[in-house]
């Protein structure tokens, strides 16, 4: 039974010989995979901007709510993730990761630069509206074949000690673009509308698609014919083979009972955030996106402090001071909801603690899982991992309007300690 100070393992928790992101950063191979994902986040970001400015500019009425032509888009956008999430996952074991996000981004591109010619054949309000939902379900469904191969290819080119300091500058990515994505977009497709009117906003998105996924012509992952699996596909076979593969492995079902918890409390926040914003004095509703804003600085400080001090501990002991710090701070929040300055403070602070949960968790699955159950397994969690961020999306406003602001926080903050227990529970099972 393991304790929460123990020493770590020699399997999983070695410290790092040189856990600093600059020994990342000289991996050229982890060098091309980050400079195509700084395209491709900045690209997903924009394009829901995109998407939404075309929708108010385009088939908006004066008497109608945009919220019903946005709840469409994030439908179309939401599918995918739950359809084919883990069925992508199971022939990423198949197929050469480089072709795989290469592709997906060149076809994401080439679809957003399509828009302005489908709008301009199709004049009529209806049917130029669902061509352009199409087109959202596709680059969404190409999104789920690009991030299992993504995950998997950091595996595959980043040596495991490095594995912590890669997934905390992914992180830092991650939330690095959340904020310039919501924050800059607008700005960013107005000012590129003005150069080259009526193709500028598609140009902007489609060619970061397409700069996201020349990068990776240069990218080398080392994967031969031998090391794919070549045998006919059993799709529902395959899918069960990662499942029962998680269930064995209680480090990484573990990791993975805790990533699908902190999303599900974070895509309630953001949800909530809007809330948050109409009760404080200081601030606006449609300046909801402060508060997000914060949120993410808080993470990428987060990612920052594990890339730095993570090989430090065992991995599911930072995990959990992260969940025990993240339900802390939202306490905080609930009893200050409407202080702007102290509510931003403790929602920078649940960020920051939540990069301590997630990234360890995120690494953990990388570590513990072998290449070809990678595809599977990384399907399997981003399946999980989506219908955790869907469903709180339509569960937390309800909640709030019957329980209120406050109980609905603490609620929160109760059901990541749960998780955070459970999760210890089961690794703590595997390494008895």
């Amino acid at each position: 039974m393991t304790h929460l100070f123990d020493p770590p393992s020699p399997q999983l928790e070695q410290p790092s010989p040189d856990p600093s992101t600059g020994s990342v950063f000289a991996n050229p191979n982890f060098l091309y995979l980050w400079t195509s994902q700084i395209f491709s986040q900045i690209a997903d970001k924009v394009f829901l901007v995109l998407i939404v400015a075309l929708v108010s500019n385009r088939f908006q009425t004066s008497d109608q709510p945009i919220s019903g032509w946005v709840s469409s888009v994030m439908v179309a956008f939401t599918i995918p993730a739950i359809l084919f999430g883990t069925i992508a996952g199971v022939y990423i074991d198949r197929w050469r990761k480089q072709w795989v996000m290469l592709i997906a981004n060149l076809a994401r591109g080439g679809l957003v630069l399509a828009i302005p010619f489908w709008l301009n054949l199709v004049p009529q309000s209806q049917p130029a509206f669902w061509g352009l939902l199409g087109i959202t379900f596709l680059v969404s469904t190409f999104t789920q074949f690009f991030t299992p191969a993504e995950q998997a290819a950091i595996a595959i080119v980043v040596e495991k000690p490095k594995l912590l300091s890669a997934n905390s500058i992914y992180a830092t990515t991650v939330m690095a673009a959340l904020v310039l994505g919501f924050a800059l977009g607008e700005p960013l497709l107005a000012f590129a509308d003005h150069l080259f009117p009526d193709l500028g906003q598609e140009i902007v998105v489609g060619g970061s698609y397409l700069m996201a996924g020349l990068v990776l012509l240069l990218l080398e992952t080392g994967e031969t014919a031998s090391s794919l699996r070549k045998q006919e596909s059993q799709l529902w076979r395959d899918i069960q083979e990662g499942f029962n593969y998680l269930m064995g492995k209680r480090t990484a079902l573990a990791a993975l009972v805790q990533l699908v918890g902190a999303f599900a409390v974070i895509a309630a926040l953001t949800v909530l955030a809007v809330r948050l914003a109409e009760v404080m004095p200081e601030i606006k509703s449609e300046q909801f996106g402060i508060l997000l804003a914060d949120a993410s600085v808080g993470m990428a400080v987060g990612a920052g402090v594990v890339a730095r001090l993570g090989h430090l501990w065992k991995r599911q002991t930072l995990a959990l001071i992260g969940s025990l710090g993240m339900a802390v701070f939202m306490v905080g929040l609930g009893y200050f909801c409407d202080r702007f300055w102290i509510g931003l403070a403790m929602i920078g602070g649940a960020g920051i603690f939540a990069g301590l949960c997630v990234i360890p968790m995120q690494t953990v699955i990388q570590e513990e899982t072998p290449e070809e159950m990678r595809g599977k397994v990384f399907g399997l969690q981003n399946n999980a991992v989506n219908i955790a961020l869907s469903l709180p999306l339509a569960v937390a406003g309800i909640a709030e309007s019957y329980w209120g602001l406050s109980r609905v926080i603490f609620s929160l903050s109760v059901i990541i300690v749960l998780v955070a227990v459970i999760a210890w529970y089961l690794a703590s099972r595997a390494n008895a």
